[in-house]
């Protein structure tokens, strides 16, 4: 009978962990496991970080329950082969190649991509595994094998390519936000980019920040000028949140520093390396670093307000381009909003004390990447008082909570740590997330709260004292299109589609009369 890697109880096979743990204890992976198999990522081009498989098999860290960040998906099931522990053992299979394998088709295995499916790409595993296996990088890598040259799921042209759809969003971003909400037609969108229909779509804001700041038109800095330094423009504080970017632009200028925004496209590539498509990814990254050359041989810091966005500069991105001498020096000059500020701010600049307590989320790639001790001390040096959770990954993580099949389990994580204390939160807590995910799966998760970046709340602090209660009222959010705006966009497209519908019959009639 075939071996498969889990027995009767959903546990990992112990026979061939035994022969495993000398690696996971520091010692050299066996060379039988192939590593010729193909890996062009993971990201290294001689399958290094594939190396990590055998490694965390035998670990079972991931099947913690509380604290840390690692295993979401395996907290919300409790299945093992959705612990780090499982895909790995499943990973492994697939890249031994012996004869009694349980996976017999390599990168083309449906057990390892539905094994993968419910990972989260926390990267919680890099950090709280002991054997910091990353298992968000191995799926990246996987989905790069198992779909090339064939259709992709619907929700990696979506989802997938959320950046290019952003930017396109700016021709008629009212008439974008009024289709994705609009009755039965957002339900069908949904259906075709393979969204779950249980998921809000976030709102295009009107003016996104790259308009705000082209419309400021002020004098643009020196790269060369010690005080210069480069805002980040992600996607999600550009197009969906951008009173965080202009928060941050308005706390660094208070600290003395002079701030440029490239006005040229530029993007990390995380939500094509989130779902395989690296080769896309490379090209995107590639375009970035011509933009930024002129920063990047000035040695001008970049700052990151996206805790996913930061990681894949400072790190993604060096393992995706290892032999990329422009990569290493941008992951060596970016460094985090709070960083910056506890580091390098002049040293008679302190940020406006607040005096408040916070409830914190930490983003999951800060958790792993960047960390957060600048945040915590930033924090302590407004005067806040924080509760930084530590109940786990908000569950939302990028497109996966959007994915159509997902919902229930980004929910099922979600409540677990990060709703729960919300809810109980007083109403006189400010609510600190940085991370866009963690502040729309907090939004859509029946809190009644909002959150906030920390440069939204020492922008206010700038401004004046906060109110008593909810202070999260004072941040400048899109606002949902109206019900009669909805209503228009879903009649208008009906009575689209019956003419383009009539107009192919009567065509469709006409040829026929000629036959």
């Amino acid at each position: 009978m075939p071996r498969t890697p889990f027995d009767a109880s959903g546990s990992v096979v112990p026979g061939a962990e035994a022969a495993r743990l000398a690696t996971a204890l520091g010692e050299e992976v066996d060379a039988e496991v192939r590593f010729d198999a193909g890996s062009r990522g993971a990201y290294s081009t001689d399958g290094s970080n594939y190396r990590q498989v055998p490694i965390g098999v035998g670990i079972g860290n991931c099947r913690s329950h509380s604290g840390g960040v690692m295993c979401p998906s395996y907290r919300a099931t409790r299945e093992e082969e959705h612990s780090t522990r499982g895909r790995a053992r499943l990973l492994f299979e697939m890249l031994d190649g012996h004869a009694d394998s349980a996976v017999t088709d390599g990168w083309r295995s449906t057990e390892v991509r539905d094994a993968l499916d419910l990972c989260l790409a926390c990267k919680g595993c890099k950090s709280d595994c002991p054997t910091g296996v990353d298992m968000a990088t191995l799926k990246a890598e996987f989905l790069s094998h198992h779909y090339e040259g064939r259709m992709r799921p619907a929700v990696h042209y979506s989802m997938g390519r959320l950046p290019v759809w952003a930017r396109l969003s700016r021709l008629a971003p009212s008439l974008v936000n009024s289709a994705l909400h609009a009755p039965g037609l957002a339900r069908a969108g949904k259906r075709l980019a393979g969204v779950d229909a249980a998921r809000s779509a976030p709102v295009f804001a009107e003016r996104s920040f790259l308009q705000w700041w082209r419309d400021r038109a002020g004098e643009e800095p020196d790269p060369a000028d010690p005080r210069t330094v480069v805002l980040w423009p992600d996607t999600f504080s550009t197009y969906f949140h951008p009173a965080v970017a202009v928060s941050a632009v308005r706390v660094l200028e208070d600290a003395g520093f002079r701030v440029t925004v490239p006005t040229e496209p530029v993007c990390c590539g995380l939500t094509w390396i989130s779902t395989g498509q690296l080769p896309v990814a490379r090209k995107v990254l590639r375009r970035t670093l011509g933009v930024l050359r002129p920063h990047l041989e000035a040695g001008t810091p970049v700052i990151g307000l996206e805790p996913s966005c930061t990681a894949v500069l400072r790190s993604d991105a060096t393992e995706l381009m290892p032999a990329d001498q422009d990569v290493r020096r941008l992951a060596g000059q970016v460094r985090t909003f709070a960083e910056h500020l506890v580091h390098h701010a002049p040293d008679d600049w302190r940020p406006p004390g607040l005096a408040r307590h916070a409830t914190v989320q930490t983003h999951c790639h800060q958790h792993a990447i960047t960390k957060f001790d600048a945040d915590r001390e930033l924090m302590r040096r407004a005067h806040l008082d924080a509760d930084v959770l530590d109940e786990g990954c908000c569950g939302l993580a990028g497109d996966f909570g959007f994915t159509r099949g997902h919902h229930e389990v980004s929910m099922a994580v979600a409540e677990q740590g990060v709703l729960p204390a919300v809810r109980t939160a007083a109403p006189d807590r400010l609510l600190l997330a940085d991370g866009f995910s963690c502040r729309t799966q907090i939004e859509q998760g029946g809190t009644g709260r909002r959150a906030l970046h920390l440069a939204e709340v020492l922008a206010l602090g700038l401004e004046g004292t906060l109110p008593s209660e909810h202070p999260e009222r004072l941040a400048v959010r899109p606002e949902p299109p109206s019900c009669a705006a909805r209503w228009a966009t879903a009649v208008g497209a009906a009575a689209l589609t019956s003419a383009a519908a009539t107009t192919a019959g009567r065509a469709a009639l006409r040829s026929l009369r000629r036959t």
